[in-house]
């Protein structure tokens, strides 16, 4: 721990040029009692840093002094690629501080005016930041391959415990969505939504091989589809066709097929949520099974083992 604060002071000075005690301690959050024993632990191990007295002082190296210690460890690689939920991490903050000093000098002024010029928040003026307490411990089953245990709490649901197979992680704005496996089913889910995470000792049942781009250009449509009109192909008894055609309020029930007693009928509705809130109603009272669209069937097995879990627990 000691070590990577060394390096971090000894990069700051390499990059930032004369810094004061007080302001090495506010960037490394450590007391200036401790900065001033890292200066002496780097004078001491022949690093040229040198004390400028007076009201515009501080500490410095000797101009010229290069240093090739620049090299990124793991989690402050992973913090610049993934952004680790928020750019102030202290992972992401000692890479920073890194590629900072790794800057050929004629272009290091330069990006740290522009550093200056631009700040990125989580939050707006009025919705606040997205609780990500889940996502370092997410990221870590997602890189590792491993499965997990969690609290999920859907929208307009009360949490429930899931355990899931972790695919991959998607930022989408400043939303992180997890891809992750649940009963044998690909779900995505909001990493701010997750609580009570633990990293089970077990490989996570996924595929070696996956394409993040597919499984959000397929949730996009299926999202997408609950804002326009939708047709849903049922399997239901020919006796309810009518009573179907009364309380849905359709603009269309074409019978397509039958079976003995059963028939296959097209719903058309105003949209998805519509469609599977109303089938969700009607399938206490009607016996029937959504045939397509896949999702809209999913979304109903869903809520009716959230029910029975429920159900269960009371």
């Amino acid at each position: 721990m000691r070590a990577e604060r060394l390096l971090s002071v000894l990069m700051m000075l390499r990059s930032r040029g004369q810094m004061t005690a007080a302001a090495l301690a506010a960037e490394l959050e450590v007391s200036e009692r401790t900065v001033l024993r890292d200066i002496e632990a780097l004078s001491l191990s022949g690093v040229p840093v040198y004390a400028e007295r007076g009201r515009n002082g501080g500490f410095a190296l000797v101009e010229g002094y290069r240093t090739d210690l620049t090299g990124l460890t793991l989690d402050e690689a992973i913090a610049l690629l993934s952004g680790n939920g928020r750019i102030d991490s202290p992972a992401a903050a000692s890479a920073f501080r890194k590629l900072e000093a790794a800057l050929p000098e004629v272009h290091r002024g330069r990006v740290a005016e522009a550093s200056q010029r631009i700040l990125v928040r989580p939050e707006g003026f009025v919705r606040s930041a997205q609780t990500m307490d889940a996502l370092a411990p997410v990221q870590q089953a997602v890189f590792e391959g491993r499965r997990i245990r969690v609290m999920y709490q859907a929208r307009g649901r009360e949490p429930r415990e899931r355990v899931l197979d972790p695919i991959g992680l998607i930022v989408a704005g400043d939303t992180w969505y997890l891809v992750a496996n649940s009963s044998g089913q690909e779900r995505m889910y909001r990493v701010s939504r997750i609580s009570e995470i633990t990293v089970l000792d077990e490989p996570a049942d996924r595929s070696d091989q996956v394409d993040l781009d597919d499984v959000w250009e397929r949730s996009r449509v299926a999202f997408r589809s609950q804002f326009t009109p939708l047709d849903v192909v049922i399997d239901c008894r020919r006796d309810d066709v009518p009573r179907i055609d009364g309380p849905i309020t359709t603009l269309s029930v074409v019978e397509i097929g039958t079976d003995g007693d059963r028939v296959r009928a097209t719903l058309r509705f105003g949209d998805g949520g519509r469609a599977v809130g109303i089938l969700w109603a009607v399938s206490f009272q009607l016996d029937l099974e959504v045939v397509e669209p896949a999702w809209v069937a999913d979304e109903l097995i869903a809520r009716a083992s959230s029910m029975l879990e429920r159900q269960r627990r009371g």
